[in-house]
């Protein structure tokens, strides 16, 4: 899979994996493997500290009613993506017939075999996991299986998987913006003022667009007032008293 992941972005991340499970039960399995594959592989920086920018984006939602909101430009449009199918064998349920020999399950599978054939015709790449039902094991196997892929990956293009310093530098940035708004809340007066004085107030006329965005969530949630005006630049704050 690893190798199939290389083959088809490049190795550079050229091409989006859009995955696609056939079973409602696996409604939140191309969520984990967003957050699984572009947390690990989303890096700028390779195992000697060149910059290379690589990761691969993943979306997706559980086929086949979901699909209808990008299928049409899956096949007909960027050819930007490769798809990755997750074919379960057992239908599950009551068995219920919705038309004479045809159950439920029967459609699904028959949207899964349809779509992917109809990709392929266009010559959108794809990649078929197939497994008996979805159970605690074979859910088990598929998050082992895709862990292991991405480690793999990132060897094949020399990046480090296992740390996020993305992530790290999001929180250390949270932390800043909460101790800004700490600041601007204690700055507010009863005198109305711009968020650019209040800025230079602070000494943070850098960050005039990120103190205003405080002040109006502050005057939103009733904990500043703030005047009519539209106008970031006219528009004045104050405490609420």
């Amino acid at each position: 899979m690893a190798l199939m992941w290389y083959h088809a972005t490049g190795g550079k991340g050229q091409k989006d994996m859009v995955v696609l499970p056939y079973k409602d039960r696996l409604l939140l399995f191309s969520r984990y493997l967003q957050q699984l594959i572009m947390e690990s592989l989303g890096k700028r920086l390779d195992l000697q500290g060149n910059r290379v920018d690589q990761g691969i984006s993943v979306y997706g939602n559980k086929g086949s009613t979901d699909q209808h909101a990008y299928v049409q430009q899956l096949r007909d449009g960027v050819p930007n993506f490769f798809v990755t199918f997750v074919r379960v064998l057992e239908e599950g349920g009551s068995g219920l017939q919705v038309e004479p020999g045809v159950t439920a399950g029967d459609y699904l599978h028959g949207f899964l075999l349809g779509t992917r054939q109809a990709l392929f015709e266009n010559d959108r790449p794809s990649m078929t996991l197939t497994i008996r039902r979805v159970d605690a094991r074979a859910i088990g196997v598929l998050i082992a299986l895709f862990e292991r892929a991405v480690g793999l990956y990132a060897t094949l293009v020399n990046i480090n998987a296992y740390h996020q310093p993305g992530v790290e530098a999001g929180k250390k940035a949270a932390a800043a913006v909460l101790q800004l708004q700490a600041d601007v809340a204690g700055s507010l007066g009863v005198q109305p003022r711009t968020s650019a004085e209040i800025a230079a107030t602070l000494g943070k006329a850098d960050a005039v667009e990120t103190i205003y965005w405080i002040l109006e969530h502050l005057a939103a949630n009733g904990r500043a007032k703030a005047s009519e005006a539209l106008d970031p630049d006219s528009r004045r704050f104050s405490q609420k008293g």
